[in-house]
């Protein structure tokens, strides 16, 4: 579970006051509606909530379900909650991504995209196959470039004209 949303899930009184009670003593829906006043709809409706983040456990018990807290997250201090806390995605990394999982499918590029952002994005992927600093003829070159699309003579022009590969006679050299 992500820690914003169990920031979210405590920032509501009525989950609060639920899981005050649960921390005194497992219960039942009816037995908790009865005791903060609200209705079993709306006492079913936090509980669900809180049950698929994880805070709260559901067993049978004859003809109730029984709630109880899950202890595991409730005993973990509030410094370690904030300091595991995942630190947000840089957008741009986020945008790249995207256009990878986008574009490629069980490691072939689908399509070469047209908007110059996106080609480039890929291209940069499917950079990571070569060696810096190595040379490579044009046969190694497309052979390589062939595992993510057929037309390889495309992906390869393209490598050159984004400042991506050098090409020397026959050779080729991914830039720094």
């Amino acid at each position: 579970m992500e820690n914003l949303e169990l920031f979210k899930l405590l920032g509501d009184a009525t989950r609060l006051s639920i899981i005050r009670m649960l921390a005194r003593e497992d219960s039942f829906v009816e037995l908790i509606a009865s005791s903060l006043n609200l209705t079993s709809a709306t006492v079913c409706y936090h509980l669900k909530k809180l049950e698929g983040a994880g805070l709260v456990r559901c067993s049978r018990s004859q003809f109730y379900k029984i709630y109880a807290l899950n202890r595991e997250i409730f005993d973990r201090s509030l410094t370690d909650l904030v300091l595991t806390a995942e630190l947000p995605v840089d957008p741009e990394e986020k945008y790249r991504r995207e256009v990878i999982s986008t574009f490629i499918k069980g490691g072939r590029l689908v399509s070469i995209p047209v908007q110059q952002k996106k080609r480039e994005i890929i291209l940069r992927h499917i950079l990571t196959r070569f060696e810096t600093g190595r040379d490579y003829d044009e046969r190694e070159v497309n052979a390589i470039l062939i595992e993510f699309h057929e037309d390889y003579c495309t992906l390869r022009r393209e490598m050159i004209s984004f400042g991506l590969m050098s090409r020397d006679h026959e050779t080729y050299r991914v830039i720094e």
